[in-house]
């Protein structure tokens, strides 16, 4: 990554930590040494967007999740918490971007019409990471983990959905991630699998069955043996960037194989509990 590149990523981070607050122009002109003479239109230049497009989607984004995936605030206090002012100016640039007031989106969470809208800064991310070579990778030996497992099949974009049926289905069953440890175990590259085919288990650690459900958790397990571990810091944007690193670059040069066992992340830090840039997720590549 050039410096130039960190000054601009800088500038995501201190937006996606300062997301409630009105937005210094200034203090991001520091954070990317740039002066604020020109810092709108250098901006634009490597964003491919304005600065305050950036931060309405980041605010936007962060809304939905807590919209979606968090019962507890009223649609006041998320829109507030993400720097509006009223319901009323919430509502409206929400609806721009879901095509749903925010009540209708937290009832029945439709991620389509936003995909298309946040794409810029998915390869944005994608953009700054793929030039990052300086992953730290471990050796670690891994017991055997007891899971409870959700299946998603289909069109990532559905994701979301099969998250809030998890969700749900943790909660009535008293497993909240302070608790019990949570999984994804990552069959499918997304970007090279039909949607259609794509597969992605949602999981977490259980010391209990799961009982016959109506919501098609099954019991599994991740094997015991050696993995390579890396701890991603920020946005799933691009943990792909990770998980192509460690089966090209880092598995040419280990001198292991790969186990017959999926690639699996961990999730430490949750968006959007925390901010983006803060998020920690620690990358397993079964190997032998």
């Amino acid at each position: 990554m050039t410096n130039y590149q960190r000054r601009f990523l800088e500038v995501i981070n201190y937006i996606e930590t300062h997301l409630d607050t009105d937005l210094d122009v200034n203090a991001l002109c520091q954070h990317a040494y740039l002066s604020k003479y020109h810092f709108h239109r250098q901006c634009s230049a490597f964003f491919g967007m304005s600065v305050i497009k950036l931060v309405r989607l980041l605010r936007l984004k962060r809304a939905a999740y807590q919209l979606a995936y968090r019962e507890n605030g009223s649609i006041l206090d998320i829109a507030l918490a993400n720097g509006y002012e009223s319901h009323e100016a919430f509502s409206r640039a929400f609806k721009k971007y879901f095509d749903k007031s925010p009540s209708d989106f937290r009832d029945t969470p439709n991620w389509a019409p936003w995909h298309a809208q946040y794409d810029p800064i998915l390869t944005l991310r994608n953009n700054i990471m793929s030039n990052t070579d300086n992953f730290n990778v471990e050796v670690v030996d891994v017991d055997e983990i007891a899971i409870a497992v959700m299946p998603h099949r289909g069109a990532p974009n559905r994701l979301g959905q099969t998250i809030q049926k998890f969700i749900e289905w943790r909660k009535l069953n008293r497993l909240p991630p302070s608790k019990s440890r949570t999984f994804n175990l990552v069959y499918d590259d997304p970007n090279t699998t039909a949607p259609e085919d794509y597969r992605f288990d949602l999981c977490c650690s259980t010391e209990q069955s799961a009982e016959p459900n109506d919501y098609g958790v099954v019991d599994s397990a991740i094997p015991a043996g050696k993995c390579a571990r890396v701890r991603h810091t920020g946005s799933d944007d691009a943990i792909g960037i990770v998980v192509n690193f460690l089966y090209t670059q880092w598995l040419a040069d280990s001198g292991y194989d790969i186990r017959d066992f999926p690639i699996y992340f961990e999730r430490i830090s949750f968006f959007p509990d925390v901010p983006e840039s803060e998020m920690i997720t620690d990358v397993y590549l079964p190997i032998k």
